[in-house]
């Protein structure tokens, strides 16, 4: 018979935080499934060509608190 969630959810508070997000981890990927092998390289070259555009001053990069506080007075309006 399978123990009652409140008995788990305690024993999971008495971790460790290193343990905690071992378990968080894990279950994520179990609930995810697999990786795209596709995907993820799909991702790679993306990132690739995105850091070549930078480097050779074909875009600007935009500093995150900057994009941050872009999207937050569009969302106020």
């Amino acid at each position: 018979m399978a123990r009652p969630l409140n008995h788990i959810q305690q024993e999971i508070r008495e971790l460790s935080d290193s343990d905690k997000e071992a378990l968080l981890r894990q279950l994520w990927e179990e609930l995810d499934g697999p990786g795209d092998v596709d995907v993820d390289a799909a991702w790679l070259d993306e990132v690739k060509a995105r850091s070549q555009q930078i480097q050779e001053g074909k875009v600007r990069a935009i500093p995150a608190d900057e994009v941050f506080a872009r999207i937050q007075a569009s969302l106020r309006r």
